[in-house]
């Protein structure tokens, strides 16, 4: 088939991509910058020049296409407000409109548990709990509206899928593991809570298994969590990534509710003055790193027959090698 993906240059768009041309797939990749096109270029995939805000250059992109992979987003936890709107929500309505009017069959919209991220816990949660009325942050709160946005655009011609996996991680990762290394090289890193708690993962391929079986299984306007299976301890899993870069996180602790009052003191005082720059810690983070979020992806298996074909060991050793 042929298949438009959003992100391309991204972490998980570049594995995607890797996915899709493997298989045989014929793959056009939004590009915003030279340096994205070349990397899109070198994965087998050619480069559409344009970014989230341009309809006209992606509805070209996806002229053909059967399905689309919408992996693109501000995933910070703290930023801009009126810039994770644009990207997050905004630039999913522009994939949207732009998919329609190039007659694109299926889209796959990439989410994330976050979306129910609104200060109570996140236990073994499935698709039946309702995203978050008061979601704790930019990033929850508009990928939330993103994924709100998504869903209602299924229909009409067009097919809406959902994916939503829980901390997307493996060799090449550039959004999570490297700033988790670089506070631990400062030696600035303390576990919440000694990060006893439990933690659902997804690697990177996985998401890609989970997606490429939405766009192929999916039930329109469903949701689907991605998981490694059972969950893992937190502190267990980002000791071994660490480890696996040379970086030992050390021992230090912090108690949860502190750093919490902490991270919402701190996002007071940036908002107040405008500093440039994020706070050492926010909300989100703690909520979504600093106690247990599981998630259940048994609708996945069941109904995609999806299977987290990487296992944590396979994942871990891979970092360990590159």
């Amino acid at each position: 088939m042929k298949a438009f993906v959003t992100g391309g240059s991204g972490f998980l768009g570049r594995n995607l991509i890797h996915a899709l041309v493997a298989r045989g797939d014929s793959v056009t990749a939004l590009a915003r910058s030279l340096a994205a096109m070349e990397t899109v270029r070198k994965l087998g995939a050619e480069p559409q020049a344009g970014d989230l805000v341009d309809v006209a250059a992606m509805q070209s992109g996806m002229a053909g296409a059967e399905v689309v992979f919408h992996c693109a987003a501000k995933v910070d936890d703290w930023g801009d407000p009126a810039e994770f709107h644009r990207v997050n929500v905004e630039g999913t309505a522009h994939v949207i409109e732009a998919a329609r009017a190039a007659g694109v069959r299926r889209l796959v919209h990439v989410s994330t548990e976050a979306v129910l991220a609104d200060g109570s816990p996140i236990h073994d949660a499935d698709e039946t709990r309702p995203r978050a009325s008061r979601p704790v942050g930019l990033y929850p709160a508009t990928k939330g509206e993103a994924e709100a946005v998504a869903l209602a655009a299924n229909g009409k011609g067009l097919e809406v899928v959902v994916v939503r996996p829980r901390l997307i991680w493996g060799a090449g990762d550039t959004a999570v593991l490297p700033k988790i290394l670089e506070v631990m090289r400062k030696g600035q890193f303390a576990w919440i809570g000694g990060g006893g708690y439990l933690t659902s993962s997804c690697h990177v391929r996985n998401v890609c298994e989970g997606a490429l079986l939405a766009a192929e299984r999916g039930r329109p306007g469903e949701i689907y969590f991605l998981t490694d299976g059972a969950p893992v301890e937190f502190r267990q899993f980002i000791t071994a990534m660490a480890r696996s870069q040379g970086v030992e996180p050390g021992e230090r602790k912090i108690p949860r509710s502190l750093v919490y009052a902490l991270a919402s003191v701190c996002e007071f005082i940036w908002r107040a003055f405008r500093l440039k720059g994020g706070p050492p810690v926010s909300r989100t983070a703690v909520l979504l790193a600093g106690e247990q979020v599981t998630v259940n992806d048994a609708k996945a298996r069941r109904e995609l027959g999806y299977k987290g074909q990487v296992t944590r060991e396979a994942g871990l050793a891979e970092m360990t090698a590159t």
